[in-house]
């Protein structure tokens, strides 16, 4: 090897290393001057730059007051039904749409698909008259069942998920069955929805981190306090007259917990589903 080999080549490796610690850098700074400005009082925060450490790491009254005066309590609980039922039914209905546009082949069946395609490039902002209009009109406005119905209307991203999964499942696995006697429900509750499972991890990931962090339709849909969720609660704390940060990252922190013992319990089944996603094609 060439002297200008070698140093292309360890030109290169600092290169890729230098960026790969750069950008985690740029990642975890935002991370990092949150948690510190979490433990500071308004007097430090007023008085310090966000880098600079707090007094005590051991006070936690900006906590304590964060989760108390958002009422953070309700919020978790609201966020949580929300969650639970717009992700299962997302799936069931994202999966049962993607088994009937795979698998049954009807006039109009590529026109939907096109559809469907052409709802994803429609900005969501842009559509918000008609939808409060729709939704007001037949009294879903300010009810956690409305937003949960409207939340699963929007995914259709796990269709086309479940679709490109369908197709790497062999058709005669439905013939077999069905030459059986199995009904089409049957087929597909008993015999493909379960190979669907990396699909499903990978849509219940996606879905549950955009509803949990969702805002803009949670705050125009519920208008209720003791309906907000996790991601208006934290607005609590905004004002005209200026905004308490350090009760604003106390509130962030605490919101990040509940998704953090979610991942520690399910890592594996996390991982298994984003890998074993990412083969198929």
């Amino acid at each position: 090897m060439t002297a200008g080999e070698t140093i292309k080549k360890y030109l290169w490796i600092f290169i890729k290393y230098f960026s790969m610690v750069f950008f985690s850098f740029v990642a975890l700074l935002p991370v990092v001057s949150c948690i510190i400005t979490a433990f500071k009082t308004e007097t430090e925060y007023q008085n310090t730059n966000v880098m600079t450490p707090p007094e005590s790491w051991l006070n936690f009254d900006n906590f304590i007051d964060a989760f108390r005066r958002a009422d953070m309590g309700r919020a978790f609980v609201n966020s949580a039904v929300v969650v639970v039922f717009v992700v299962i039914g997302s799936v069931l209905v994202g999966s049962m749409i993607a088994y009937v546009l795979n698998r049954f082949k009807f006039p109009g069946n590529g026109l939907i698909r096109s559809l469907f395609l052409f709802a994803t490039l429609l900005p969501g902002i842009a559509m918000q008259i008609s939808t409060y209009q729709l939704m007001y009109s037949i009294g879903f406005i300010n009810h956690l069942y409305g937003y949960i119905i409207l939340m699963m209307g929007t995914d259709v991203i796990s269709i086309y998920i479940f679709i490109q999964f369908f197709e790497n499942i062999s058709v005669s696995l439905d013939e077999s069955a069905y030459m059986d006697g199995a009904s089409y429900f049957t087929i597909f509750f008993r015999i493909l929805f379960p190979l669907l499972k990396p699909a499903i991890v990978t849509c219940m990931i996606l879905k549950g981190v955009g509803v949990y962090n969702e805002y803009y339709s949670a705050q125009l849909y519920l208008v209720d306090k003791e309906l907000k969720t996790v991601a208006i609660s934290l607005y609590t704390f905004t004002g005209p007259l200026g905004s308490q940060y350090n009760l604003i990252c106390a509130g962030v922190i605490i919101s990040l917990v509940p998704a953090l013992i979610i991942f520690i319990a399910f890592q594996k089944q996390i991982y298994s589903g984003l890998t074993a996603g990412a083969v198929k094609g």
